[in-house]
Parts: structure tokens; C-alpha cells; sequence
């Protein structure tokens, strides 16, 4: 394996290791505090888990697929969804009210993480469209190609 494959591989999974194995083993660990969590936007315990499936498939077949490179772009385009729809459903900086008020309060604390997934999004929309924009029409054209991150 090539110093650039090897550079690839550590580069995926670097930004797929906040999702696997750590968020999904604490989903599976602590399957009924993720229940909860997911209950505070989706009520019924039936669809909270239903939801919380969902977000861990997410978690690791996407995951896998990045690191692996099979699917790799479209994967990476369902995790970047994965972390906006996150950032907006769970980070809610806007509700407390604190923001101004409070340097130390929980819409400050929510508003960084908001951003934190935000910009995490963002960096599986990089593995899509490289550096400089080129994988953009590729993915366009096959998304559910591989990017051949390690070679042919």
C-alpha cells in the first residue's frame, strides 16, 4: 500500500471514528438512554427506535463504506444529511433563550456542538467533491460509485 493510500485510510477514518465504533457502541451500550434521547424529538417509543436504527445503520454501514471506499461518495453525502438533520434536531441552541444572557448557559454550549456537526458535515461533503471541486461531476454523474481511494 502506497504512502498516499496509507494517508487515505488514516484521513477516513479519522473522520468517521466519532461514529464508529464510538456513537455506535454507545447506542448499542446504552440503547435505552438513546431511546430517550431520540424520544425527545420523535414521542412514541416505537418510532424513537425506529429513528435510533436508523442513526445507527447510518453510523456503520456509512462509516464502513467511507473507510472501505465502496460507495464511498454517496455515503459520505448520507452522513453529511446525518450530521445537519443532527445538528438541527438535537443541537437547538436557539430554544433556551440564553444565548445573550448567558456566556456560560445552554444555548452556548448547544450553538458550538450545532456548529461542531455542521462543520463535520461539511468535511464528508470534502471526500464528494475533493480539494478542488473535481469529484462533484463524477458524483453527479455515478453516485454510487467508488472514489477508489487507495488505487485501481
Amino acid at each position: 500500500m502506497s504512502t498516499a493510500a496509507i494517508a487515505a485510510l488514516i484521513v477516513r477514518y479519522g473522520i468517521v471514528m466519532l461514529f464508529l465504533p464510538f456513537s455506535a457502541l454507545d447506542k448499542i451500550f446504552s440503547f435505552d438512554h438513546a431511546v430517550r434521547q431520540a424520544q425527545q424529538m420523535f414521542s412514541p417509543r416505537p418510532l424513537a427506535i425506529t429513528m435510533l436504527m436508523i442513526g445507527l445503520s447510518i453510523e456503520i454501514v456509512c462509516s464502513g463504506a467511507i473507510v472501505l471506499g465502496i460507495a464511498d461518495r454517496a455515503a459520505a453525502f448520507v452522513v453529511a444529511g446525518y450530521c445537519a438533520l443532527t445538528a438541527i434536531l438535537y443541537k437547538q441552541f436557539w430554544k433556551p433563550g440564553d444565548f445573550f444572557a448567558n456566556p456560560e448557559g445552554k444555548s452556548r454550549t448547544l450553538f458550538w456542538d450545532f456548529l461542531k456537526n455542521l462543520s463535520l458535515g461539511a468535511g464528508f461533503l470534502l471526500l464528494i467533491i475533493g480539494t478542488d471541486g473535481s469529484g462533484l461531476q463524477p458524483f453527479l454523474d455515478a453516485p454510487f460509485a467508488s472514489s477508489h481511494p487507495y488505487g485501481r
